[in-house]
C-alpha cells in the first residue's frame, strides 16, 4: 500500500509543479522574450563593456582597421626591402629571384588583406542593425 501511496504523491507533486510552471509562464512571458540579437546582446552586457560591437564605431570595425593598417605597413616595408634587394643584387640570378619573390609575396599580402577587409566589412554589415548601415542578406522565397 505504501508504494501506491508514494506513486500517487509523486504524480500529485508532478502535476502541481506542472500547473505552477504553466501559470508562471504567462507572467514571465509578459516580460518579453521576443528580442532580436542586438537587444539580447545589450541585455547581457556588463556595465563596463562596450555597447556597440557592429557599425562604424564598433569594436569589430576598429579591430579590423588596426589589423589592416598593420598588414598594409608590413607589406609596404616588404616592398621597399624587395626593391632594395633587387637593386643591390648586382645581377646575381638567385638574389634577383629572391628579390622578385619578396616583391611578389608583398603584393599578394596586400591583395589578401584587402579581400579580407572586404569580407569582414560584408559580414559586419550583415549583422549590423545600426541605422545607415545596410543590413545585407536576402529574403527567403517560396519557389
Amino acid at each position: 500500500m505504501s508504494i501506491k501511496r508514494s506513486i500517487v504523491y509523486l504524480l500529485a507533486a508532478s502535476f502541481l509543479i506542472l500547473l505552477v510552471s504553466l501559470l508562471m509562464t504567462n507572467h514571465v512571458g509578459a516580460a518579453g522574450f521576443n528580442l532580436g540579437m542586438a537587444e539580447g546582446a545589450s541585455s547581457a552586457k556588463g556595465v563596463d563593456q562596450v555597447s556597440d560591437l557592429f557599425g562604424e564605431a564598433g569594436t569589430f570595425r576598429t579591430l579590423t582597421n588596426v589589423l589592416l593598417f598593420i598588414i598594409g605597413a608590413v607589406s609596404v616595408i616588404m616592398l621597399i626591402i624587395g626593391g632594395l634587394r633587387y637593386v643591390v643584387s648586382g645581377g646575381d640570378s638567385t638574389a634577383v629571384q629572391g628579390a622578385k619573390n619578396t616583391i611578389l609575396y608583398a603584393i599578394v599580402g596586400i591583395i589578401v588583406a584587402i579581400l579580407a577587409y572586404a569580407v569582414v566589412s560584408f559580414v559586419i554589415g550583415s549583422f549590423s542593425s545600426a541605422p545607415g548601415v545596410s543590413g545585407g542578406g536576402t529574403a527567403a522565397t517560396n519557389v
